[in-house]
Parts: structure tokens; sequence; C-alpha cells
């Protein structure tokens, strides 16, 4: 229910309290406790939960931009055609001839394969994605994607391993760092002093006052296990590390009594039987309590300094242990006398420690652009020394920088990168609060507690793994590896379809600019009617049929993680794609025109030679749109080209096609202008390509 890696005390206290209610759906790892139950259902605190799962009522990004586009082309097109249809009349073209020409020319304005190229952009980037390990469970979530500007990731099992490791060791005469992840005895035991007996009697406590177990991997490429509380778990693999056999151990030290550990004495003893008959008290458990003179027979000096030492490592982050021995003569009856003039042996710190990836990954979103944040029911002093680590805060970061629970409450959303003590309902008003401010968030979690927060970001993130069924049903993407890292690829997949989308619209609507620019355009320089119904069907099959298509299966740009997101209300024909648009229909209405223009006044069929080169012009800037001129990455687009240019010499050349759509044939002489206007077309659009 809590979503982190330690477990959570719970004392009998008045019910109002929190510490004194047990919620159904957790797991018990000690203990045994009388409940009543007050609350069932609806009212539960998985009840709760599931209420702030509603449904997300409002389409993505993508889909809102298209749908103001369509408004804005089909309102564009019936005017320009009903344009057309009225000159043609006062011209005194016949009306039946005209009514068709200005419908033939409304289908040419709008890019109807706009549905199969967002259709076939999204499909690949889920599948690629898929390949990279990201599962996605709505298509739109792949576009979206490229929009995220906020990244609000959970701390246990996002950027922690998930699983505490003793990472630091303290005794009076020397300090150790201890390397190594998760609960497999690979590792070791790094000095700052001498002291080598000092650590090894530490840990060897460490491993008999333990009820834990470790479980080997059952396969080559599995990973260790653990058997009980993850802090004594943690022990056990430091033990490991240093040479000790905790099996062996415990044989040899078989224990005899123990005083278990509980949330109000905050400490745990154990009496174990020496090999030479006596009897020996191992203890552990929190600074505060062990280090007293009541439980230690220590000078103050040295008390002193090991509280100092706690304090020191509980700053950076870490749960501290104290631990302790004494030998006895006989048996305590009961166990707890024995807490009394034993020696202290040091200090373990434990961590749930950042996966090696986390720092990378963070420093990736920033140069993105993506704002990251950090969302945790953990301690304050925990998130921040995790955040500080991975690089989410300035080591020099102030208190003011990590939001606590109680003042999410009381102020909203501080202008804060690091959130703490956050219950389900917070994780959901941070979201809300972040999307309110016009940002696109993504959500990362793995818990019960995280699945409204996951279900109202406009991405949620789901960890595959290790994450809960509510998590992953909430979500829009799942993590089949866990990897934070592998958002950041969905994110590069996303701007690549975004990218796509753009281009496409940059191609197409140019195109239907360049032919109503040439209906409208043509009589003023003596042609009547300058294309014919069944040609501008035939451009438009052409352009928009498989090349179209084939634009959405682009590569990505070098640049796409290196640039910031787009802002989350910009047109889809912002940041100068419209000026884009109007150039190119500009050239290439300009260029047929003039070999329309030419061939007339060489006696050449210049109807056709004003369809093939209207054409060539659009097939050329289809190529000078390309990101990448010689990739490799996809061969559709050229070959999508050549099959349009084949098809288009069919037009004038195949008898049956000359015939539907009034063409005639070409001299290799009569090819000179549609030529030079496919390179003017190419030309134009490499001077521009920049901007998609």
């Amino acid at each position: 229910m809590t979503g982190e890696s330690l477990p959570v005390a719970k004392a009998v206290q008045p019910q109002q309290k929190a510490d004194g209610v047990v919620q159904a759906g957790t797991v018990v790892l000690r203990g045994r406790a009388l409940a009543v139950v007050t609350a069932t259902g609806a009212d539960s605190a998985l009840g709760r939960i599931a209420a702030l799962l509603r449904p997300r009522p409002e389409p993505t990004p993508l889909q809102q931009r298209l749908a103001g586009l369509g408004r804005v082309l089909a309102a564009v097109a019936v005017g320009l055609c009903a344009l057309v249809f009225a000159l043609g009349l006062l011209r005194h073209q016949p009306p039946g001839e005209m009514g068709v020409t200005a419908i033939s020319l409304a289908v040419a304005a709008v890019p109807e394969s706009l549905p199969a190229v967002v259709t076939l952009a999204l499909a690949l980037g889920a599948r690629r994605m898929a390949v990279r390990h990201a599962v996605v469970r709505r298509l739109p979530a792949v576009e979206t994607l490229g929009s995220v500007t906020v990244l609000a990731t959970d701390k246990t099992g996002t950027l922690t391993q998930g699983r505490m490791v003793v990472e630091r060791l303290w005794t009076p005469h020397s300090a150790a760092t201890v390397t190594g992840l998760g609960y497999g005895p690979e590792g070791r035991i790094l000095l700052d002093g001498a002291a080598d007996d000092e650590t090894r009697d530490l840990l060897t406590t460490a491993a008999l006052c333990n009820d834990a177990a470790l479980r080997p991997p059952t396969d080559a490429d599995g990973e260790w296990g653990a058997l009980g509380d993850p802090t004594e778990a943690a022990l056990l693999t430091a033990s490991a590390k240093a040479g000790l056999d905790y099996e062996r151990l415990r044989e040899s030290f078989p224990r005899v009594a123990e005083a278990p550990f509980d949330s109000t004495r905050k400490r745990m003893s154990t009496v174990h039987r020496t090999p030479d008959g006596g009897l020996l008290v191992c203890l552990k458990g929190a600074p505060e309590v062990v280090l007293d003179p009541a439980v230690l027979a220590e000078p103050p000096v040295l008390l002193e300094e090991a509280r100092r030492a706690a304090a020191e490592l509980a700053a950076e982050g870490y749960r501290v242990l104290a631990m302790a021995r004494r030998i006895l003569d006989r048996l305590p009856d009961p166990p707890e006398d024995a807490e009394t003039a034993l020696r202290l042996l040091g200090l373990t710190a434990l961590a749930d420690p950042p996966k090696l990836s986390a720092a990378a990954t963070l420093a990736a979103c920033r140069r993105a652009g993506i704002v990251p944040v950090l969302v945790t029911g953990d301690h304050p002093a925990t998130a921040r020394a995790l955040a500080v680590r991975v690089g989410l805060l300035e080591p020099a970061a102030g208190p003011e920088e990590v939001a606590g629970g109680q003042s999410l409450a009381v102020t909203g959303l501080p202008h804060s990168r690091v959130f703490a003590r956050t219950d389900p309902r917070q994780k959901l008003d941070i979201v809300q609060a972040w999307r309110a401010r016009g940002a696109v968030t993504a959500m990362t979690g793995d818990g019960v507690n995280d699945g409204p927060a996951l279900r109202q970001a406009d991405i949620g993130v789901a960890m595959g793994r290790r994450g809960t069924e509510v998590a992953r049903q909430a979500a829009d993407l799942v993590l089949a590896d866990d990897e934070l890292a592998t958002v950041v690829s969905a994110v590069e997949e996303g701007r690549r379809v975004y990218d796509n989308i753009r281009r496409f619209l940059v191609y197409g609507l140019a195109g239907g600019a360049a032919e109503i620019l040439v209906m409208l355009a043509g009589p003023l320089f003596g042609l009547a009617l300058p294309l014919r119904a069944g040609q501008i069907l035939w451009i438009n099959l052409l352009t928009h049929g498989l090349t179209g298509v084939a634009m959405g299966a682009e590569p990505v740009s070098p640049s796409a993680m290196t640039r910031p997101p787009r802002p989350p209300h910009q047109h889809i024909l912002g940041s100068g794609v419209w000026q884009r648009v109007l150039l190119l229909g500009l050239v290439a209405a300009a260029v047929a025109l003039g070999a329309a223009i030419w061939a007339r006044d060489g006696e050449r069929p210049w109807q056709s030679v004003l369809f093939l080169a209207l054409l060539a012009a659009q097939l050329g800037s289809v190529l000078g749109l390309r990101e990448r001129l010689l990739t490799r990455a996809n061969l559709f687009l050229p070959l999508a080209v050549l099959a349009s240019a084949a098809l288009a010499a069919a037009a004038l050349y195949l008898p049956f096609l000359r015939d539907v759509l009034d063409t005639a044939p070409l001299s290799w002489s009569d090819l000179t202008a549609p030529a030079v206007a496919g390179l003017t077309g190419f030309a134009t659009a490499r001077l521009r390509k920049r901007g998609i």
C-alpha cells in the first residue's frame, strides 16, 4: 500500500491516527494483532483509491490538434473550391464540368491519407517501443510521449533498486564502504582503517541477530532473492561479502533465546550458545535506543562519537542500525534482561541505492527539455539524499527544495522538484496541478497507491516486472524491464511520430495548395481549365497514397532529444510549418504553370506537361523533406516515389489511362520542364528542411 521498500510499523493508537489503522491488501511481515473492521468496500483504503481511478475524459494533445486542423481544412477547402466553381462559371465553362472539377479539387486540397499516416506512424512507434521493452496499452499515447514536459517519477523500484543494501559501516576505530548491489554476495568491503576484526565482529553479530534468509538464483541469469525483512536480508548480504557463511554461523552459534523487535522497543536481541559452552548476546536496533548508557557499558566520549556518526549517516538518507554484543555465563530470564552492559560494535548504514542508469536518465530528460520530479511516500531526508545522488537536486539545495505531505495540503504545488511523504490523493493532486499549469505530464509508478496518479496523468507509466496489477491497468505504457531509461527511449519514439506527422502535413498541404493555386491562377495566363477532374484525382492518388504513407516510417531526427518539447498548446502547423506549406505550394504552382506556358508557346500538349510537372514538383519535395537524405532506414519512401513516377508515366503512355485521364504522350524534349519542376521542388524543400 505504501509502495516503499521498508515495512511500516503499526501500533495500537486512537482510531483517527494512521499509526493505529491496518489496511486490507497489505502483507503482515511480523507480529500479531486483533483488528476491528471499521470500513469495507468503497469506504476502505483500496476502495478510496479505486474511486480516484476515474477515466481520463480529455483527448490526447495530438487528437486535439488534428481535430482543430480538420475544422480549418474543411472550411478553407470548401471556400476555395466554391471560388473555383464561381470563377469557372464566370468564364462560361460548363457548370457540370466545373462542378466535378471543384469537387475533385476539394478532395485534392484535403490530405485524406492523413488518418492512414497517423495510424501507421503510431503503430510503427508502438512496435519499436515494444522492441525497446515499452508496451503501449493505448495507441494515441505513442505520440503524447513526445509532448511530455514534466516527468513525475516514483522512487522505489524506479530510480532505486527496490531493495535494501548495506553501503557504509562504522566501528569505533575504522569505517568501511560496501560495494555491490542486490542480495547477491558479489561485492567488497573497502576499509578506511586497519580494524578488520571489528568489521568482522560487527557483521557476525548482524548475521546472528537476524531472521531472514537468502535464496540463490535458480538459473544462470537469475538474481539472488530474500526471505524475510529486507533490512535483515541486506545485513546477511553484507556479511556474505565479508566472507561469512550465515548458515554455518547459525549452526556454530545456535539461538537459545530472543527478544523480538517491536516498534516500541526499536531493538532486537538474541542469545546464542557458543562452541565453548558460553552464551553470546547479540543486539541490533535504532541508534537512539542502543546508544544509551543503560544499554551499553561504554565511556560517554565513545557514545557521543557514535551518536554524531549516526546523525551524519541519517542526514545522508541512510537507515542506521547500531550493533552490540556481550558474553554471559547464564541464560537470562526474560531475554530482555540481557540488554545491558553490552559492548558497542559499530553502525551499519543501509539504503535503497539508485539504479546505475538513474543519473544518466535524468540528465537525458533535462537535455530533452523535460523537467524531472520525484514523488515518493518516503521520508523527506531519504528522498532528498536520493535526489542529490541522482543529480535531481544540487548538494547545496536547501530544505525548501523538498516538499512534505503536510505542506502540499496547505500550499498546493510548491516550486519543488522533490515531494515526500505523499499519499495517493496527494500524488493525484500533484499531477493535476502540473496539468493545470499547461504541462504535459508523465507519471511513473508500480504500487496500488500510484494508480490514481497514473490514470490522471497524460501518460501513465507502470513497471511491468514488480508493478501491481492496479498500476498496470491504470497506465498507458508498461515498462517490461522496469527501467526509467526506457521512458526516455519512448519519448524519442513519440517525437519521431509527431515529426513524421508534421512532415506529411507540410507535404500534403503544400501539394493541395499548389493544385488550388494552379486552378485559380491558370486562367489568368490563358490556361482556361488547367487540370481536369481525373488528372487532379490521379495526382492526389499518387502523392497521398504510397508516398504519403511511407513518410510515417521515416527515422528519428538526430536532434530529437536535444531540443525542448513543443509547447503544449502549439498548433500542429505552428513553429513555421504553415509558412513552409505556402512556400512549397507557391513554388510547385509557379514551376508547374511555367512549364505549361512553355509547352503552350511551343505548341506542345501543355495540359499533360502541367499534369506531370505538378506531380514531379511534389515528388521532388517529398524527398527534399527527408531529415536524413541518404539513409537506408526507410527504403520504402524512395521505392514509393519510384512507383508513383512509374504510375505517372503510365497515365501518359498507356492508351486506356490516356483515355480516362485525357492526357497525351510526351516526347523526350517535352519531359525537360517536368524534370526541372521536380528538381526545383527538391531544392526548395532542402533549403527549408529545418523547423519540422
